[in-house]
């Protein structure tokens, strides 16, 4: 999934990946259906994106959403706050919601492949 070697890169740009994150990816909790944990290199490709459609900010994406553009991250500065971004939208524009922490990301969305497989 994540090698040291991109934990540690992200440590020197100031960033470190919250316990609850690192502790879900140990668990091997990486698919829910509508959302998905990103591999390394989809992580360090949609980094290069955010930093170039969004300059003004420092985003760690970690999870992606099939069923559309959206994406969740991390964001230096922010603490362990979840970010959904929904890439590619016009700058300032992008921001479609924030949870306080990893966990309550994870909450909202396994509730949402549960709902999703409900009516499925």
């Amino acid at each position: 999934m994540l090698s040291n070697s991109l934990i540690e890169k992200l440590k020197h740009e100031g960033f470190q990946y919250p316990a609850s994150f690192l502790k879900a990816i140990d668990l091997n909790l990486v698919n829910f259906d509508l959302w998905y944990i990103m591999d390394e290199d989809q992580v360090v490709s949609r980094i290069e994106g955010l930093k170039r459609r969004y300059p003004a900010r420092e985003l760690i994406p970690f999870a992606r959403r099939d069923d559309n553009d959206d994406i969740a991250c991390f964001e230096i500065g922010k603490g362990e706050k979840v970010e959904i971004i929904h890439d590619f939208a016009s700058a300032g524009y992008e921001q479609r919601n924030e949870y306080d922490d990893f966990w309550k990301w994870l909450e909202v969305a396994v509730k949402e492949m549960i709902e999703y497989n409900k009516e499925n």
